[in-house]
């Protein structure tokens, strides 16, 4: 309850939306840099299996209201590759980043010390970070079929047996990147330090949260889709995709929340939270 008394009184919801819609408008210009880290590399195909890596854990009815936009996005030609078009695509998707920051500041109640451009610059390098992760495990995903048919020469009951296991090997590996992703956001993103064991609460709340959020919102749409199209016509796509982000950041948000509210909780009198997470542990102890 403290946790959600909290969350109320950070402006959670409006944190929330402001979240969902940078995240929005960071992701295009995610898709970019992908792409053209792909190309790099030789392959703009591997952008398009990491795209499809990071629709996975979608409900499919938000998935398939922006596939079209997304495959477009990948698959145009451009001359800009890896030159001043992408470094501005690089500092734009940075601001889903910066967004988190905020978000995470606030639930865990420290005030940022770093001057903005070091916070630039680690957001950028997250973003980064993030794109090549994605392209990696596109590239096993790619492997993978090649693996298995290798394997069947050898093992084919197997195999067979257990095809429809290996078929939720993207979701698993996507799922995974998702709960590495959360540690290092809680962990590091914002000020302060805190342990594993702190943070692991608000982790498992949003993983679980944002699944039955998806699974939710999904059956929701089975059913009224219409209304998003007769409401908001040829927007209805990115309104879909907003409000499902919103409600996956709010998910994050209260995970935040949660972790400060336990700290909190087991701090000894007049230790302030802020104070906890600033000190080292060995001045803590002491």
């Amino acid at each position: 309850m403290d946790a959600f008394y909290t969350f109320l009184a950070d402006d959670g919801w409006a944190i929330a939306s402001h979240i969902a819609l940078s995240t929005l408008m960071a992701l295009f210009p995610f898709l970019i840099v992908l792409t053209s880290l792909a190309a790099f590399f030789g392959s703009k195909d591997l952008a398009d299996q990491a795209a499809g890596l990071m629709l996975q854990v979608w409900p499919i009815q938000v998935a398939d209201a922006i596939s079209g936009e997304v495959h477009d996005v990948l698959t145009t030609t451009r001359g800009d590759a890896l030159t001043v078009g992408v470094v501005l695509a690089v500092y734009f998707a940075s601001n889903g980043v910066e967004s988190l920051r905020v978000a995470l500041n606030r639930a865990y109640a420290v005030v940022e010390p770093r001057r903005w451009y070091w916070l630039r610059l680690e957001s950028i390098f997250y973003t980064l970070i993030a794109a090549v992760t994605s392209l990696a495990m596109a590239f096993f995903i790619v492997l993978g079929p090649l693996m298995l048919e290798a394997a069947r020469r050898y093992i084919p009951l197997i195999i067979e047996t257990n095809q429809h296991f290996l078929n939720l090997t993207r979701y698993g590996i996507t799922v995974t990147a998702l709960v590495i992703a959360l540690f290092v956001l809680h962990a590091w993103l914002p000020a302060g330090r805190r342990t594993f064991a702190q943070i692991l609460p608000g982790i498992l709340f949003t993983v679980v949260g944002s699944l039955v959020s998806g699974i939710v919102f999904g059956q929701y749409l089975a059913r009224f889709a219409n209304n998003y199209v007769s409401m908001y016509a040829g927007l209805a796509s990115v309104v879909i995709a907003l409000v499902f982000l919103y409600f996956i950041a709010a998910v994050f948000v209260y995970g935040g929340e949660l972790n400060a509210a336990i700290i909190k909780s087991r701090l000894p009198r007049g230790v302030s939270l802020q104070a906890a997470q600033s000190l080292a542990p060995a001045e803590t102890q002491a």
